[in-house]
């Protein structure tokens, strides 16, 4: 018997069966693409390759991915983009790298409001395929009004949001909450142009005590928080001109990869 699908009593029939398992189990990182150059590249290489020995048993060499991502590049014919590696495999085969080309998409600029959940996801450290409780917390938060959730442990301890890493800011100091997180690759990014920060244990009582929050990931760098939701209240933050100008210089400091 042959594989096939069929889309709402249609068959597709030029759809891979297979490439099903890029989506059920396996791991992938996003990238934006400007110029050809991509911030963090060398991270990207680094979580392919990490997270396929530990889901697969296998790597996958940096070599490899920069020429399919090179590949990506001349198919698209522009070196401004989105790109998405996923990583799949059968049995102990090598995995498989499907990747997803799309336009450039361009930071937000408007703060959000956040509402928080307590939840945490599986294996954290991992950026897998299993993104069913983040687009669910994320759609919760908007039904009630909000832009995007946020996530605490059963003990109150800050950990990331649904699609972002978050962090705080005391004056030009810049804090980092030490609950289990996927580590994003511009948070990393963010981390090498920084001269000092610190990695602790923020909680939901400790939200009043910072004077900024912001969140980030492939395509926002640094998007400032406005309102974090709790059960305890709302605790609200203005524009911080002392760490957005921090951490626009740490940025700065680490210029972008070529592919």
């Amino acid at each position: 018997m042959i594989e096939s699908l069929l889309l709402n009593g249609v068959p597709l029939r030029t759809v891979d069966p297979g490439l099903l398992r890029a989506t059920s189990y396996g791991h992938f990182t996003s990238m934006q693409v400007r110029d050809g150059r991509v911030d963090g590249l060398d991270l990207h290489f680094d979580r392919l390759d990490r997270s396929s020995r530990e889901v697969f048993g296998q790597g996958v060499s940096a070599d490899r991915v920069r020429a399919y991502l090179r590949a990506a590049l001349e198919t698209a014919g522009s070196g401004d983009l989105s790109i998405r590696v996923n990583a799949f495999a059968s049995d102990d085969a090598e995995p498989n790298l499907l990747i997803r080309v799309g336009p450039p998409i361009d930071p937000g600029v408007r703060p959000l409001n956040l509402l928080a959940f307590q939840h945490e996801r599986a294996v954290p450290h991992l950026k897998h395929t299993g993104t069913f409780d983040l687009v669910y917390y994320g759609r919760r938060a908007e039904l009630e009004g909000y832009d995007d959730a946020l996530f605490h442990t059963a003990t109150g301890e800050i950990s990331e949001a649904s699609i972002w890493n978050i962090w705080f800011a005391r004056g030009t100091s810049v804090v980092f909450p030490s609950a289990p997180v996927l580590p994003g690759i511009r948070q990393q990014t963010l981390q090498r142009g920084l001269d000092t920060y610190t990695t602790t244990v923020v909680t939901l009582t400790d939200l009043p005590t910072y004077d900024a929050a912001y969140l980030t990931n492939s395509i926002d760098p640094a998007l400032p928080v406005r309102a974090i939701t709790t059960g305890n209240g709302t605790t609200t933050y203005d524009e911080h001109p002392p760490s957005a100008d921090v951490i626009g210089k740490a940025y700065k400091d680490v210029p972008a990869q070529e592919i």
